[in-house]
């Protein structure tokens, strides 16, 4: 029987044109409309197969328009769904990741390949087997075809193999054959390994000869691109029995010569030299003039967000000129999501068929959390991250403040991360469910050790997935049920038919790079509700039209699509293999943007100018279009720039905030916080009377505050034993040695950089212990350290709470008691600081001990140029208490009785203060 090809130009008829032609004599559709006696007209005897089920309607509704009347359709289908109804296979093919695992298991034997991929551990190899698998996929689609047909063909296939191999190695120098052949080589022995009865394309061509071995009507193939070669044995050997035609765009060079001739002279490389093939429908009509095709518009925007306001703006004005079929092309798809949430803000739905990874939905990103959990032995910020998803913990109705309270504390103790340290820090809190949410997480990742096969992976991340409370919340999401499924899938895919289970087992880590690779490699489609909007791919427009076409991304990073390299092969190999190479790709796509722009009357361009602060310049392929038609004196390509929607804002002077809450004074006052009211009443205002606070920071280098934490407990440990144990002076420097090495080791297993402040801390031990002698001859003794002090503070109809913790109180023998608080500065700052009037730390930490305290000073713990510290004194301490006391009363009860709070704290406070974005000071001053 024969095999016909029937060539169509690329047009907005294609379908029309397609009905006509296969309607004629001798072609299928034809010959059935003329077996038929009467007006009937059933073409139920003829199978038809199309792309996609979409183009499905599109040659129906051509038919419908051919014929006026009703009629029976052909039987259509796409190659999968007509494979789809074949009864299964006697031997099935091995799951993806049972193929995937079994190849890195033999993978990971070899030492050798670690070290030529510079892989440092096993699981790095995981991402190797995949590209291996990919191309033994590739070479089965090449040359199964050839193998099948004849018997030799394997040697023949071996010989096209040696040839190729010569190819890649004939331009390099002779140190660098041994590399590349032993990298081909393994390539091309794991496809010979992959190739049997049991890989999926071999049993996929072999139901596919099956079809065509048991042929009973005749059948129409209808695609954009010539067949694969797959698909062309297919369409041989069906041809053997019955009549085949196939139906596919005209790329021609006489042909698009005629038809499109500027797309011809601005992209000569798109049409093929071999001439034949069908005539078009048009044969025979006489010559028409070459009209100027309706070229598509241009949209340059500044930027991303530009770009996405830009399309955002195109998209509804199309909407308001009641077009309902839109076409968005996604080339770039950072622009397009940012594009879809504009849409979706303005409630009008997208329909992607293009669809997104899997591994970018949020339930896939609540696994990944997990993982990292796991893997960073519960690092602080990776365990926020999970915490702070919104599958995790979903039915705890305070899980808002306890997770920001548990977040506080870490950054307040700026723990790093592991296990035992974060149990640790929650150890004390008020609320024992924060640490009982903690220690859940600690216990489910302790099941996530040692080795396990595939399906026992499985088994512990559902069983996470249930004590975590996500089962339900993942259940109603589209994704997450999704993300479920596979996790189903990969364990059910671990049973042979027989239903016994695959033995290999695999560490963590390679558990964790199999999940990530099939998260990536699983398409994620949302629920479509809404088409007149639809977001694709540029070949997903092939034998498609629109009303209106955007097309995103259309710069040279973008169109072409940059060129995805594999590993292992050249083009040049590539192309002795009858593999796909760059430049068959790049053709094929120049080929689908032309037939874009031949098929629907508006199209737009658009792309980002600058990007990185970089100039982004348009596709070359725009670029030479935009050349030809200059040099031809036609007109430029029109560019269009959408004003945004008008705004109308109110005007509104800005002045220095000012407000007044007499009902939000706090009821307790400490010493930083009277700071801050001194320094800024609009900072008191935000930071203690409206409690916004501004998270710690973590790092993982200890901050100089962790360096005086220390530093106080060291001391009062220090002093306590002296006062308690009477210690002889020969003592004390071990004693103080042997605790600041318990504490500073501590601070080591947490902080190794800590190491820098013991270092300096032991610098300054010799000095204090020279400068607390001195004191104690003075007649001062040691009488309490770290104490919580608080004293009300009352005035006629009002009071307020002052506390704090006061670092050290001495007394000597006639009763006198002095206050001393410890700071990590020189002696000479320090003196400094007491000479300042508006230094009011020690009289407050005064009134805390209500008067009962006689002096107070500063103790320096950092070496002076001298190599000595010491302690300054401040002057008149009893009066400047008394000064305070009135001042915190006066001041208090002002605000209580509404007082205005301005922000005028002078530029040294404000440029360090976290509350300069509330209060605005640049816009008002």
């Amino acid at each position: 029987m024969p095999l016909a090809t029937i060539p169509i130009p690329p047009s907005a008829d294609f379908w029309q044109q397609a009905v006509r032609l296969l309607l004629m004599t001798g072609q299928p559709l034809g010959d059935a409309l003329r077996s038929q006696a009467g007006d009937a007209l059933d073409f139920s005897s003829c199978q038809l197969l199309v792309p996609a089920f979409s183009h499905a309607q599109n040659f129906k509704n051509a038919l419908a328009r051919e014929l006026g009347r009703p009629y029976l359709a052909p039987r259509i289908n796409t190659l999968s769904g007509w494979l789809a109804m074949l009864p299964p296979d006697a031997q099935a093919a091995p799951p993806e990741s049972e193929r995937l695992m079994q190849l890195y298991a033999q993978l990971r034997e070899h030492g050798w390949l670690k070290k030529m991929f510079s892989a440092r551990r096993n699981a790095d190899l995981l991402p190797l087997a995949h590209t291996l698998l990919s191309l033994s996929d590739e070479l089965t689609l090449a040359l199964l075809p050839e193998i099948r047909a004849h018997a030799g063909a394997t040697d023949a296939a071996d010989n096209r193999w040696r040839q190729a191999l010569a190819q890649l190695l004939e331009p390099l120098a002779p140190s660098a054959h041994g590399m590349l052949s032993d990298e081909a080589q393994l390539v091309w022995q794991v496809w010979k390994g992959q190739l049997d009865a049991s890989d999926r394309i071999a049993q996929r061509f072999s139901a596919m000869l099956a079809l065509a071995g048991r042929a009973s009507m005749p059948l129409v193939w209808i695609g954009p691109t010539a067949p694969e070669p797959l698909d062309a044995a297919f369409l041989n050997a069906y041809a053997e029995r019955q009549t085949v035609r196939v139906v596919t765009l005209d790329w021609h060079r006489q042909v698009i010569a005629q038809r499109h001739p500027l797309y011809m002279q601005a992209w000569p490389e798109l049409a093929d030299d071999a001439e034949g093939g069908y005539p078009p429908a048009d044969a025979g009509a006489p010559s028409r003039p070459v009209t100027l095709p309706v070229l598509p518009a241009l949209c340059p925007a500044g930027d991303l967000e530009d770009a996405a306001v830009q399309s955002a703006q195109i998209v509804l004005r199309w909407l308001a000129q009641g077009k309902q079929e839109i076409a968005v092309v996604a080339q770039d798809r950072v622009t397009a999501r940012r594009l879809r949430a504009l849409l979706e803000r303005a409630q009008v739905a997208v329909a992607d068929e293009t669809g997104w990874k899997l591994s970018t939905t949020r339930a896939a990103a609540a696994l990944a959390a997990w993982n990292e959990v796991v893997a960073a032995r519960g690092e602080t910020g990776a365990l926020l991250d999970l915490l702070k998803s919104p599958f995790v913990f979903p039915d705890d109705a305070a899980k808002a403040d306890r997770v920001m309270r548990i977040e506080a504390r870490l950054r307040r103790y700026n723990i790093a991360g592991e296990w035992q340290a974060v149990q640790g820090a929650l150890a004390d809190v008020a609320d024992g469910a924060d640490l009982e949410c903690v220690a859940t997480l600690a216990r489910q990742a302790a099941q996530f050790a040692g080795r396990k096969t595939l399906a026992a992976w499985c088994h512990a991340e559902r069983a996470m997935i249930d004590a975590l409370g996500m089962a339900a919340a993942l259940r109603q999401d589209v994704a997450g049920e999704q993300c479920l499924l596979l996790l189903d899938e990969i364990a059910a895919e671990q049973y042979g038919l027989d239903g016994s289970a695959l033995q290999d087992e695999f560490s963590f880590a390679e558990w964790r790079a199999l999940l990530n690779l099939r998260l990536d490699a699983t398409s994620y489609m949302p629920p479509i509700a809404d088409r007149r909007v639809v977001m694709l791919p540029l070949n997903g427009a092939r034998l498609r039209r629109f009303d209106a076409v955007l097309v995103i991304g259309a710069d040279a990073a973008h169109l072409p699509s940059p060129p995805q390299e594999t590993l292992f092969f050249s083009n040049a190999v590539r192309r002795e293999l009858g593999l796909a190479t760059r430049a068959s790709r790049q053709r094929q796509q120049l080929r689908d943007l032309v037939e874009l722009l031949c098929v629907n009357d508006e199209v737009v361009l658009c792309w980002q100018t600058q990007q990185d602060g970089e100039p982004n310049p348009v596709s070359p392929w725009l670029q030479r279009l935009a050349l030809k038609l200059a040099q031809e004196g036609l007109p430029a390509l029109e560019e269009i720039r959408l004003p945004p929607p008008p705004k109308t804002l109110p005007a509104q002077m800005s002045a220095m905030p000012a407000p007044a809450a007499p009902e939000l004074l706090p009821p307790k006052l400490s010493a930083s916080a009277y700071g801050s009211f001194l320094a800024c009443p609009y900072q008191f205002f935000a930071s203690r009377m409206l409690r916004v606070a501004v998270m710690d920071e973590l790092s993982d280098m200890p901050e100089k505050r962790d360096y005086g934490s220390w530093l106080h407990e060291i001391l009062t440990r220090y002093h306590e034993t002296v006062r308690d144990e009477q210690t002889p002076a020969p003592a004390r420097a071990p004693l103080l040695e042997t605790i600041s090495a318990e504490v500073f080791n501590r601070a080591l297993n947490q902080h190794p950089a800590a190491l820098a402040y013991y270092a300096r801390w032991q610098k300054v031990m010799p000095a204090y212990l020279l400068w607390a002698g001195e004191r104690e001859a003075q007649g001062w003794h040691f009488v309490m350290g770290e104490e919580a002090l608080s004293h009300t503070l009352a005035w006629e109809d009002g009071a307020i709470e002052l506390y704090g913790r006061l670092d050290r109180v001495d007394e000597n023998e006639q009763g006198e008691r002095a206050l001393l608080d410890y700071k990590t500065r020189p002696l000479a700052s320090l003196r400094q600081k007491v000479r300042d009037e508006d230094d009011h730390q020690l009289a407050f930490y005064g009134l805390l001990a209500d008067s009962r305290i006689d002096a107070a000073h500063y103790v320096a713990l950092e070496l002076g140029a001298d190599k000595k510290i010491g302690d300054a004194a401040a002057p008149d301490f009893p009066q400047r208490q008394q000064m305070l006391k009135q001042q915190i009363g006066v001041t208090m009860q002002a605000v209580a009785h509404g007082a205005a709070l301005p922000a005028n704290g002078i530029d040294s406070v404000c440029q360090y203060c976290d509350m300069r974005g509330l209060c605005r000071k640049g816009a008002w001053l």
